[in-house]
């Protein structure tokens, strides 16, 4: 059985190539900050469907992923910081699918910052159609000096915006499916 090629391109985010100073949605010191932020929508292409004509398990994590980066450049994480050495990295990501979206789906993630110290973001995402809860994602982050090849702490301005968030974040309800286990749950 031969496996099917995909191209050798490699994937892009949305977000590329904007700068967060130019961006719609960038940091406002001082402004609101939405609880939870809003800062990716999307229409489900037939590029990120599968077989089944629904949102392929894959891109689930991807369109986590490009939520992510538009929080990033949402807080100044852009190529130019990145090119000075600094970025943020994912140690740890735990996804739950709990719908589909099909083709043409008109698609919004929101993302919490959830906890967060000079080195390290802990986030949670919501990936839903309308109302409905498609998925939902934590994600362990982690500042790094890619220089030196290491976890690094933040500038203290990114770690200014950071705190910003988390406290304009600190009084939603806790996410019902925060830390939940994986594993086979069994009748007593």
């Amino acid at each position: 059985m031969a496996a099917t090629q995909h191209a050798s391109e490699r994937i892009e985010t949305p977000y590329e190539g904007t700068s967060a100073a130019d961006w719609d949605a960038a940091w406002s010191a001082g402004g609101p900050i939405d609880a939870p932020l809003a800062l990716h929508r999307l229409t489900v292409p037939r590029a990120l469907t599968d077989y089944n004509r629904h949102l392929s398990e894959s891109s689930y994590l991807l369109l986590i992923g490009d939520s992510a980066d538009a929080f990033f450049r949402f807080i100044g994480i852009d190529e130019a910081y990145r090119e000075a050495g600094g970025s943020l990295y994912t140690a740890q990501t735990h996804l739950h699918h709990l719908g589909e979206a099909r083709e043409g789906a008109d698609l919004h993630l929101t993302l919490r910052v959830l906890d967060a110290d000079d080195r390290r973001l802990h986030v949670y995402h919501e990936l839903l159609a309308g109302d409905e809860l498609l998925a939902a994602a934590e994600q362990l982050l982690v500042h790094v000096d890619t220089a030196a090849g290491g976890s690094a702490p933040m500038p203290d301005d990114l770690r200014e915006r950071v705190e910003a968030v988390r406290r304009a974040h600190a009084d939603l309800p806790a996410p019902r499916l925060l830390g939940k286990p994986l594993g086979i749950r069994r009748a007593p």
